[in-house]
């Protein structure tokens, strides 16, 4: 399946990786492809430019291009998927490689949501994992809409609303359905203790402080628009 042929700025732009100011052309690349998390038809012209840095064909940096391309994949339609099917299929073992080294905990989540774009996950791989980031959640309460912040960088974790707070009760990593309960197992694994109990919370269910209704946590996650 043939690739619309991308603007002359963007070969421009990937033609300037390696050199002295490689920082300011993916700080220019983001802005221009995927600003403020966003991604536009003109981002996946980028793909072919992407898996070839990742993978060594062109000079650049193999995570930013991978997290870029990442990104741009998680919002991939059927249509999308199939015609940067090599693409995606050279991108997705860098990204494994890469994951299993990082020990950075942003970079890991990342790279993570990298890794399940490329296997096709649309749902948790479009930055719905990011609140692993500082261990908060926004959400809203699915019986009376009240507007929570979910926080579970220490103890327990609660939900908050008005300055009332509800407890929250992380899952038991046995129980886990298959996706989050790999996501567990592979953080657990590759030592990064703190994304792997936030996985816990992201999956286990909360109280509203306002109604007291209890909830699935990862459907109000699931239902907010990243």
């Amino acid at each position: 399946m043939s690739h619309p042929r991308p603007s002359d700025d963007l070969a421009a732009a990937f033609a300037r990786m390696g050199g002295a100011d490689e920082d300011k052309v993916w700080s220019e690349l983001w802005d221009d492809l995927c600003h403020q998390g966003s991604v536009y038809d003109d981002s996946f012209l980028a793909l072919p430019f992407l898996a070839a840095v990742a993978t060594g064909d062109a000079p650049g940096d193999p995570d930013m291009a991978v997290s870029m391309a990442g990104l741009i994949v998680s919002a991939a339609d059927e249509e999308r998927t199939a015609r940067y099917a090599d693409e995606i299929a050279a991108l997705r073992p860098v990204a494994e490689r890469l994951l299993a080294a990082e020990t950075d905990r942003v970079s890991y989540v990342y790279l993570l949501q990298a890794v399940l774009a490329f296997e096709g996950e649309r749902l948790w791989s479009q930055a719905r994992l990011e609140g692993l980031f500082d261990d908060e959640y926004e959400v809203e309460c699915p019986s009376c809409s009240s507007e929570l912040l979910l926080s579970f960088g220490e103890g327990d974790g609660h939900a908050e609303a008005g300055g009332q707070r509800a407890p929250l009760h992380p899952a038991d990593p046995g129980a886990l359905a298959a996706l989050p309960a790999r996501l567990h197992r592979m953080a657990a694994g590759a030592g990064q203790e703190e994304v792997a109990r936030g996985l816990t919370f992201l999956f286990g269910t909360a109280h509203c402080p306002d109604c007291e209704t209890e909830f699935p946590v990862p459907e109000q996650v699931a239902a907010r628009a990243y």
